[in-house]
């Protein structure tokens, strides 16, 4: 196994190594808390905060913010997932010649490039979008104070 600048190994050997501990950590992943299944299934009923049917005002807005935040934890976790099975694959292709490797792995490979690639894309569209919402919230602000 041949070393480059620093401590970086290259080589099938190093892959394999590295592969060997990717499929650990996404063991890991899965089986523990943070599985994207058992985040999944961690909710709260709207009445865990008040009561069945009471209004209240600040219990709705609790419940709302944990419902967007859970939402948020359960798509990365199956980003996080997603993103460390891609590199298994692409580990898996560079030690056995990316034309050696089976139609199903291969296109396994582009449908989670794919995924990620409209998340990043839906990511900085909602990015950009943010500002402008600021800007007209200032400015209805503005306007109002006039």
């Amino acid at each position: 196994m041949a070393k480059g600048k620093g401590d970086l190994q290259k080589g099938a050997g190093a892959l394999e190594a590295f592969q060997k501990k990717v499929n650990a950590l996404l063991a890991d992943l899965e089986s523990s808390p943070a599985g994207k299944s058992k985040v999944a299934a961690q909710t709260v009923s709207r009445h865990a905060f008040s009561g069945q049917n009471a209004c209240f005002a600040e219990a709705d807005g609790l419940y709302t913010q944990y419902n967007r935040v859970h939402e948020a934890l359960v798509t990365l976790s199956k980003s996080l997932g997603e993103q460390i099975e891609y590199l298994n694959l692409g580990v898996h292709a560079a030690a056995v010649g990316f034309d050696n490797v089976d139609d199903d792995t291969r296109r396994r490979f582009y449908e989670i490039q794919a995924h990620m690639d409209a998340e990043r894309e839906k990511a900085q569209a909602e990015k950009h979008a943010k500002p402008e919402q600021n800007a007209d919230k200032q400015s209805d602000a503005g306007w109002a104070a006039e």
